[in-house]
């Protein structure tokens, strides 16, 4: 009988994490960047900046951006703060050439991108963002960047993210008891 309860306990907490691990991915946002535009290319005037549009927005671990642009004729590099302001492309992080790239912003903290085109990123061409982590994840959808994201989650979506939030909780409440 202890073996069955244990069994029991086992199998719930196990429900918990996935369900706990399920809610945190719903709240994930794609957000093009340069907001409705979406284009990764040079400014086409000196009152944008990809930076004053990132730091209008709020990026939360887990969300991802969307850049869109030519393929063979641009590029996104991922680089570090020395690289981003020196616009250096010789050893990013990570490369992208396809044209509309979606990057995973998987870590807390400053990311830098650069176009990897000669040029550009003097002209403009870079975005540096700050990446935040969730307070409550659980319980709430990731906010929506000021400017537009691809796609923004639905009122249905954090319904459904805090039903599992609370089902989560309760199962594992009963595991323990």
């Amino acid at each position: 009988q202890q073996y069955l309860l244990a069994m029991a306990s086992y199998s719930s907490l196990q429900v918990t994490i996935l369900l706990c691990i399920f809610s945190l991915s719903v709240n994930a946002n794609e957000v093009t960047v340069g907001g409705k535009t979406g284009d990764w290319k040079i400014p086409s005037s000196s009152s944008f900046s990809f930076n004053e549009w990132a730091d209008k927005s709020r990026f939360l671990l887990g969300d991802y951006l969307v850049f869109s642009y030519e393929p063979g004729k641009d590029s996104v590099l991922q680089v570090t703060r020395v690289a981003y302001e020196k616009c250096n492309t010789t050893s990013p992080k990570a490369s992208y050439t396809d044209g509309n790239t979606k990057v995973k912003l998987d870590q807390p903290g400053p990311v830098y991108f650069i176009s990897g085109t000669e040029g550009h990123c003097k002209k403009g061409q870079k975005l540096r963002l700050v990446v935040f982590i969730p307070h409550s994840s659980a319980f709430s959808p990731a906010p929506s960047p000021s400017d537009g994201p691809a796609v923004a989650p639905t009122s249905g979506a954090a319904k459904l993210t805090s039903f599992f939030g609370v089902v989560g909780l309760v199962l594992g409440f009963w595991a323990f008891f």
